[in-house]
């Protein structure tokens, strides 16, 4: 079975520098030559890259202790010794680094192609080629390599899209994400159908948006019930949301105002990005009878009535999508 793997703990260590090297020129005629002993290779280095094919962070489960190579000693005939090798961690957009420890903000990882050096490799140690001078003539001794650091790392998932979907379980979240793009979610007749994020990307007028679907919030989600609270971070960084309401439901009057609380309580922010509240299954009498009245209770909102069954108002819907993504990022492009 699939696992998303959202969040994991990584002890890192960039190598240590190899040692100087202790040696003297011996050649045939020359019985008595000077030092020439190498230097020690470098350790290698922590190095995050990060990579757009990937989605989570499971690839680094089986491996949450990684060291980079220590650097090699030097040799005679001042040979380097051979640096160690770098520790490469993938890690997909969206990511962030923590301190395990304390929490604090270490790194932001939003763009692909980004490529971080956290952790430095210890120095080599200078052979002893370095230390000769008019009083000591023949040194036997080298530099010891500089020790790697060590530290220990929280990686955090917060995932990259332009919409992302709220609301309840079974509000037809899934289905949309079905019909508007090429993900293929897993939809059913029953609550909590999904269980992990899933994203899709949805072409319309030339343009890509990647659309994110997080599990159902019920109320008291805030509080710790359901599933959704411990997704909310991966619609952070959505240029805007879409609140999906059932309209076939007796309380759906009361769904939109519930949805809002629980995003407020998790975070201001995230409660105040530009929205459009999406009334579904309007191929139900009782849906399609109720929108007129959400409509008006909902006057100051933009408001779409879709089916996922019959895809009545889709159109309507992907052109609020691009309006919304649009008016998101105006404030950025001026600033």
């Amino acid at each position: 079975m699939y696992t998303f793997v959202d969040e994991i703990v990584l002890d890192i260590a960039s190598g240590a520098g190899g040692a100087g090297c202790v040696s003297f020129r011996r050649e045939k005629y020359i019985p008595r030559g000077g030092p020439d002993g190498g230097d020690g290779g470098a350790g290698g280095d922590v190095v995050f890259v990060v990579r757009r094919n990937l989605k989570t962070l499971r690839h680094l489960r089986k491996a949450p202790r990684i060291r980079a190579g220590n650097g090699c000693q030097g040799e005679g005939r001042q040979k380097h010794g051979k640096d160690g090798e770098d520790a490469e961690i993938p890690l997909p957009p969206g990511s962030v680094m923590k301190d395990a420890d304390s929490g604090d903000l270490l790194k932001d990882f939003p763009e692909e192609g980004e490529r971080w050096v956290f952790l430095e490799g210890g120095m080599g140690g200078k052979g002893n080629t370095h230390f000769k001078s008019s009083r000591i003539q023949a040194p036997r001794f080298a530099q010891p390599g500089m020790p790697g650091k060590v530290r220990r790392v929280r990686i955090e998932l917060n995932i990259m899209a332009d919409i992302g979907f709220v609301g309840f379980p079974n509000a037809g979240k899934s289905s949309l994400l079905a019909i508007l793009s090429n993900a293929r979610p897993e939809v059913a007749d029953y609550p909590f159908t999904t269980k992990i994020p899933n994203l899709g990307v949805m072409s319309v007028y030339g343009e890509d948006l990647v659309l994110a679907d997080i599990p159902g919030i019920i109320e008291g989600a805030s509080d710790g019930a359901g599933l959704g609270l411990k997704f909310l971070r991966h619609i952070s960084r959505t240029a805007a949301l879409a609140f999906l309401i059932d309209l076939s439901d007796r309380d759906w009057d009361k769904a939109f105002d519930i949805l809002l609380a629980e995003l407020r309580s998790y975070s201001p922010e995230l409660a105040e990005k530009k929205r459009v509240l999406v009334a579904t299954k309007l191929d139900l009498p009782s849906a399609l009878g109720n929108f007129p009245l959400f409509q008006e209770k909902f006057r100051g909102e933009e408001v779409v009535g879709i089916s996922a069954f019959t895809h009545a108002g889709l159109e309507d819907l992907c052109r609020a999508f691009t309006g919304l993504v649009a008016e998101a990022a105006q404030p950025e492009a001026a600033g």
